[in-house]
């Protein structure tokens, strides 16, 4: 089967600019795709919009997210851009993806991003739900970000100013843009499930914004609080949260025959895993066309510790498959355990320094498992399932005879 997973595209922004953008996709067909914004001066690539785009897949929901004109790999001088040509970027890449693939379910904006996708919500009919986060009630917030060189704008025409420790051109034209928007409006007439995100100790855009746009807005509607969470996300906690939650609620808001579909297409027994294409050794891992997962290696080796290694994923079939069965020995025996945990670890030792072991030459793996369970077992029972533990099927294929068969696949 093939993996359809993160690839970059290009296409033509509101300025006639060449923009430089990612496609996430998961194993199967996606059941919905979604378009994501990122932050004033930002790009396609800082770590929240990843995470997010990352979460989004691991629900079954395809992502696009670009850089806007003049930033990250896009064409064109930023000096150029405003706030209006940030709006038509997005819907740009709204249509390119309805040509080359559907059209966007769900549109997720972070800061500025998201006054753009409220901005650019009516003209993206076929989006169903909107997402914001830390985002700004009034696009002229971000004046705030270069307020002492204000008085130099309106004099000059323009003036270098640093944001985020770089360089970038700031132009009147830019300052009477983003000074004739209004979103309220925009919010009002949204008719689209809409998921307000925002941190209370945001030093960047105040929580206020965040009651401003859930006010203006009709149901559906839902707020987040992101407690301690700065205005970027970049803890990785923070992150992985909202990917979560908007991965969770935007399946809420996609089409039942679309999630049948991809319910119908789903392959029992197989598992595909492919490079996700962030890193240098993330992988995509789909469980039966229902579950996806995420692979890496630890920084340690050079990967991005995104997901559990290869042995990892290894030993937690082992331990699963291990509790699974004392559950189901002592369920059927009607013995009395409350609960089951499994604590393995996996390393390599000589042969010659194992007691129990057939071979004495060269080295050899090593997985150590401990077991604890709990519940008034009497010692013999105790004894049993300990001797359980080693006839559960995944132990058994570990020990047994294996033979993998491996053929290039068309």
């Amino acid at each position: 089967m093939a993996w359809a997973q993160s690839e970059k595209v290009t296409f033509e922004g509101a300025m006639g600019e060449m923009l430089a953008a990612r496609l996430d996709r998961p194993p199967r067909p996606p059941i919905a795709y979604a378009l994501f914004a990122h932050c004033f001066t930002c790009s396609k690539d800082i770590f929240a919009a990843k995470r997010i785009a990352a979460g989004l897949v691991e629900n079954g929901i395809a992502v696009l997210r670009f850089d806007f004109t003049g930033l990250g790999h896009s064409d064109g001088e930023f000096a150029n851009t405003n706030f209006s040509s940030n709006v038509g970027d997005l819907v740009a890449a709204a249509d390119w993806l309805a040509a080359a693939h559907e059209a966007p379910a769900i549109l997720i904006g972070h800061s500025l991003g998201g006054a753009a996708v409220l901005a650019a919500a009516e003209r993206i009919p076929d989006a169903r739900a909107v997402c914001t986060v830390g985002a700004p009630a009034d696009p002229a917030h971000v004046r705030e970000n270069f307020h002492a060189d204000l008085g130099r704008i309106e004099s000059e025409g323009l003036a270098e100013v640093s944001l985020a420790g770089r360089p970038f051109t700031i132009t009147k034209q830019f300052l009477d843009d983003i000074a004739g928007q209004s979103l309220d409006e925009a919010i009002g007439k949204l008719r689209k499930a809409l998921l307000v995100f925002h941190g209370p100790l945001d030093a960047t855009v105040g929580i206020e914004n965040a009651g401003r746009i859930f006010q203006a807005a009709r149901h559906p509607k839902s707020f987040i609080s992101l407690d301690r969470a700065d205005h970027l996300l970049s803890g990785r906690d923070d992150a992985v949260y909202v990917a979560n939650i908007i991965g969770a609620w935007a399946r809420r808001h996609i089409a039942e025959d679309a999630l049948a579909e991809n319910r119908e297409m789903s392959g029992e027994g197989e598992v595909v895993v492919a490079e996700s294409g962030e890193g240098r050794f993330g992988q995509y891992v789909s469980i039966g066309g229902r579950h996806v997962l995420r692979a890496d290696e630890p920084p340690s080796i050079g990967g991005d510790d995104a997901g559990p290694a290869p042995y990892d994923l290894l030993l937690a079939g082992l331990g699963a498959c291990t509790s699974m069965t004392l559950r189901m020995y002592a369920d059927r025996k009607g013995w009395p355990l409350e609960a089951v945990s499994v604590s393995l670890r996996h390393g390599k030792i000589h042969a010659k320094d194992c007691a129990d072991c057939e071979t004495t030459e060269g080295r050899l793996d090593l997985i150590e498992r401990d077991l604890t369970i709990s519940g008034e077992l009497a010692e013999d029972q105790r004894a049993k399932l300990l001797e359980i533990a080693d006839k559960c099927p995944v132990h058994r294929t570990l020990h047994g005879p294996v033979k993998v068969r491996t053929v290039l696949a068309d």
